[in-house]
């Protein structure tokens, strides 16, 4: 857990405050690389996920870019409730949405709030002298978070700005994508879960292969309830052989848990990949967003903080 005071608070958008965090120790903070996120202990015992947005060559600070949402789960509230010369804990940054080192060009398409990561990696492409390009679509200026760093810092001529409102292009992504294909082009995609599907649909008709095209969900999309097809099912602990049952209202986390197995978590809806566990048999019924397709397929991996089961046991190498 790091310390942190936040050094500065500003509202840089309706509804979206940008949080600068230094040291509260003045020990040095750890270096992040671009598409890394922090969790944040928040009051009430809330612990939410924020990418971070800043210059990752910026060791001194840590700058967070936050939507007030009355639609969240709370954790954004608690945020902006924040003010500044607060001190607040943090973990240390994590990247489950990397850069590709080899990447010969990438593409960068931010759905509102979504362009926080995104920025972070834009700086680094930047700085690095690498071919990138930023698509940012938001509802309307009032909306647009960070709009004089994007539109008129030094990496202005490679940012898009796509308005639903006002003036402004709207963003028409397979337009945008087609004859973008080649080998060596990635995408990187953060918004809405209706957004980012909507890309990756787009990308695929563009040519891109799924190792080609990276996406981060702020919240897993949500599930009609019939589909869902709850039901109890077992694991099977292989380390020890424990057999552990799990009812239609408990998740396999909550289980292992009350029997002193601690699964690492972090963000509970299956969008952070914190709690990933490798299975060794049976079929499971993913519900997370964070594996790939061809993961799921492959049955190999589970999320068990959200994930149930097909078949009537799991064994997990645990």
């Amino acid at each position: 857990m790091l310390n942190v005071r936040v050094e500065r608070k500003r509202q840089v958008a309706d509804e979206i405050c940008s949080f600068h965090l230094v040291s509260a120790t003045g020990e040095p903070l750890p270096s992040f690389t671009a598409g890394s996120h922090v969790d944040v202990h928040l009051p009430g015992g809330l612990v939410r996920q924020y990418s971070l947005c800043g210059d990752p060559g910026d060791a001194g600070q840590y700058i967070l870019g936050v939507l007030k949402d009355p639609a969240s789960r709370g954790g954004s509230i608690a945020m902006h409730s924040i003010e500044e010369g607060s001190e607040i804990q943090i973990s240390a940054p994590r990247n489950h949405f990397p850069i590709e080192d080899g990447a010969g060009h990438s593409i960068l398409l931010a759905g509102g709030i979504g362009v926080t990561p995104l920025m972070a990696m834009a700086r680094a492409l930047s700085s690095e002298r690498r071919s990138f390009e930023l698509h940012y679509c938001t509802r309307n200026l009032a909306r647009t978070a960070f709009k004089e760093e994007l539109l008129q810092g030094a990496m202005s001529d490679r940012v898009h700005l796509h308005l639903d409102e006002g003036r402004g292009e709207r963003f028409d992504a397979e337009a945008v994508l087609r004859g973008r294909f080649r080998p060596d082009a990635h995408i990187y995609i953060c918004g809405p879960a209706g957004f980012i599907e909507a890309m990756i649909s787009a990308a695929k008709e563009a040519g891109f292969a799924e190792s080609q095209v990276h996406r981060e969900y702020f919240a897993a999309p949500k599930v009609a309830p019939s589909e869902l097809g709850d039901g109890v099912f077992q694991v099977q602990i292989k380390s020890t052989g424990a057999i552990h049952q799990i009812l239609p209202e408990e998740t396999v986390v909550q289980v292992l848990g009350r029997h002193g197995i601690e699964i690492e978590t972090s963000c509970e809806q299956g969008v952070c990949g914190t709690c990933v566990t490798r299975v060794l048999e049976g079929v499971p019924d993913h519900r997370d967003v964070y594996l790939t397709d061809q993961e799921h397929v492959e049955n190999k991996l589970f999320t068990p903080c959200c994930s149930r089961a097909c078949s009537p046991m799991l064994v997990l190498d645990l």
